[in-house]
């Protein structure tokens, strides 16, 4: 079973950045592309950056492309989002998993809150 612990969230106005940080329990998911989600107060969750499995290659939901930044870390278990000018509808709870089917099986973490708010 693999456990996520995300972290960086936070209250921020228009305009600011934010630093996102996940670590995952178990070195399996090297193997894995991975991805951050979020989960915006009545709306699905959504894949919203991701990353290949030796992270030289990534994709953006249109909505953030641009602003949003995902990268592998420490032989491939870490994942950072770094957030830049950000927009009141990026307030979510972000969540980072697999980028595949797998996530039915390892399941969620906590999430970590971004709030973008004047």
């Amino acid at each position: 079973q693999v456990r996520f612990a995300e972290s960086g969230g936070g209250l921020v106005q228009p305009g600011e950045s934010l630093r996102l940080s996940c670590t995952a329990s178990a070195p399996i998911v090297k193997i894995y592309a991975l991805g951050w989600y979020r989960q915006a107060p009545g709306k699905q969750r959504e894949l919203v950056a991701a990353v290949s499995v030796d992270g030289t290659s990534t994709n953006y939901a249109d909505s953030v492309k641009g602003r949003f930044t995902i990268a592998r870390h420490n032989a491939n278990i870490s994942l950072t989002l770094q957030m830049d000018s950000l927009k009141p509808e990026d307030t979510a709870v972000y969540y980072c998993n697999a980028d595949g089917s797998i996530v039915n099986i390892w399941g969620w973490g906590k999430g970590t809150l971004v709030n973008v708010s004047t």
